[in-house]
């Protein structure tokens, strides 16, 4: 049996941009929609769970805590799996088990066996899928990564709109036991997509080329968790700020319907507002994408990611003063853009900052770090209501602290990164070799007009010199290594003269 194809990142193999990738973005799309979405979907079930065995309405909310914290939580574990084994295997077996959870929940008999199977083994299976998910969208996507980034990003709002109402819909006709079985045979489509994650390989021929070389000189072995990323300034300061924002940005979507019911507006007015905001956010990832790519905004795409938690923050803020119904559908519209733009650049900002080959590594750490914080964040803001039973404070905290993070973010990269020097471009780089080629041949017709005895050497002479001016001409600023090669090939023309009699002798001889 042959061995499993690892889809390695420093394969040597341009990103397509297109082609399979298109499947890739769709997979990952489905993927996200599912990772994001389902924790969220879930809680349509708690009424029927806390009846089914008389728990609280706190107990029931650790399934949706304990599902986030594996997702997050395990991002250095699914990091190992895939620099071992591959992102392909790892999804499919990720899809197994985000489908057995579910299946085992729907034969649960107290609240622990739904913690240890959805939470648990659901949510280790979907953290398997979602993170080489991204890893492998990295990889077949360079120039159109910002706008791949913002599409795949949209599959969380768009999964939210159906499997909310799905879940009503099941419950109300199988039961959430029935709802369990039939969502757990949803999630086998992670499968699906993990089966379309098919790995970047070189063509053959290059492979026919390169595979002597390959067995003359053994490969080192990649490393299964790759810690050097933290000497990387960028990466850390997006570390930094990446834990502060997730402290406060999903504080305002769990808490914006319960701070509707508080104003004394109907339930499903409430619900409603959660629907605008996903419905605004579906549009506002692809749309972030497209202006992430411009030519003028990717290089600066860290300060357009400041600018947006800046936005969320604010918005947040501003969000505080609601007092009625409208001005919370405002609140919601202008959060749902913010959001979306969140959504839509963090994992590109992260891509661009650490690159292809490390980011496998960067992104199970970067998770690992947010988990905490996302096991905190919300908590901690139902704390705040508790003691000031006023939702003012809680909207203005969660604020405070995605502003502070976008602070962070923009301050820290302004005083401490500094600009790499830019290398030759590749057109010129290609001219360059060209040249080199042509000299090259252009000496080797010399040494054979030498032996064959046909031509004469001032002809020989004057291309030399014609290919040499063109050569400086065209690379002015060439190393002055180059011009000293010139001056060398120039003393090796052929020292053999035509005499004004036919015969051909050396110059020496003829002086």
């Amino acid at each position: 049996m042959g061995g499993v194809v690892v889809d390695t990142a420093n394969s040597g193999v341009k990103a397509p941009d297109g082609g399979w990738g298109w499947s890739i973005l769709f997979g990952c799309f489905v993927i996200t929609g599912f990772s994001y979405a389902f924790p969220k979907a879930v809680s349509v079930f708690f009424k029927e769970l806390i009846r089914e065995f008389g728990v609280g309405y706190s107990d029931t909310a650790w399934i949706s805590s304990i599902l986030l914290a594996m997702l997050y939580g395990t991002g250095p574990l699914c990091s190992i799996l895939v620099n071992r084994f591959g992102c392909r295997p790892v999804m499919m077996v990720g899809g197994l088990f985000a489908s057995l959870g579910m299946i085992m929940a729907s034969f649960a008999t107290n609240i622990i066996h739904i913690y240890l199977s959805t939470g648990v083994i659901t949510g280790l299976g979907l953290a398997l899928n979602f993170q080489p998910s991204l890893i492998m969208l990295n990889r077949y996507f360079s120039e159109k990564r910002p706008l791949a980034n913002g599409l795949a990003a949209a599959g969380s709002p768009v999964a939210l709109c159906c499997l909310s109402p799905l879940g009503q819909v099941l419950q109300y006709k199988y039961g959430w036991r029935g709802g369990f079985l039939i969502l757990g045979g949803l999630l086998l489509n992670c499968c699906a997509c993990g089966a379309l994650m098919r790995p970047l390989m070189a063509p053959k021929k290059k492979n026919e080329v390169e595979g002597k070389e390959k067995e003359a000189k053994p490969q080192a072995k990649p490393k299964l968790l790759d810690f050097t990323v933290f000497r990387d300034r960028g990466f850390v300061i997006y570390t930094v700020a990446a834990a502060i924002m997730v402290l406060g940005l999903f504080v305002p979507p769990v808490f914006v319907v319960s701070y509707a019911k508080e104003l004394g507006n109907e339930d499903t007015m409430s619900s409603l507002l959660l629907t605008i905001l996903g419905f605004i956010d579906i549009f506002a990832r692809p749309t972030c994408g497209i202006i992430a790519g411009l030519k003028w905004v990717r290089p600066r795409s860290v300060y357009l990611f400041s600018f947006a938690m800046i936005f969320n923050g604010t918005t947040d803020i501003v969000g505080s003063l609601a007092k009625d119904y409208s001005s919370l559908v405002v609140f919601c519209i202008f959060f749902g853009i913010s959001y979306g733009m969140v959504g839509a650049l963090q994992f590109e900002v992260l891509m661009t900052i650490v690159g292809t080959e490390k980011f496998s590594s960067a992104i199970g750490l970067v998770l690992l770090v947010e988990a905490i914080a996302v096991l905190v964040g919300p908590p901690g803001a139902g704390r705040l209501l508790d003691a000031t039973k006023n939702y003012m404070y809680v909207f203005l905290l969660a604020g405070c602290e995605v502003v502070l993070s976008a602070l962070v973010l923009a301050i820290c990269n302004l005083l401490f990164i500094k600009k790499k020097p830019q290398e030759p471009d590749p057109p010129a780089k290609m001219e360059m070799a060209i040249t080199e080629a042509e000299m090259e041949e252009l000496n080797k017709k010399q040494h054979e007009e030498q032996d064959s005895g046909g031509g004469t050497g001032e002809t020989t002479k004057e291309q030399v010199e014609q290919s040499i001016k063109e050569t400086t001409t065209k690379s002015e600023d060439k190393e002055p290594e180059s011009i000293g090669v010139d001056s060398i090939e120039l003393e090796t023309i052929p020292k053999k003269v035509t005499a004004a009699n036919g015969v051909v002798v050396e110059p020496e001889s003829s002086l």
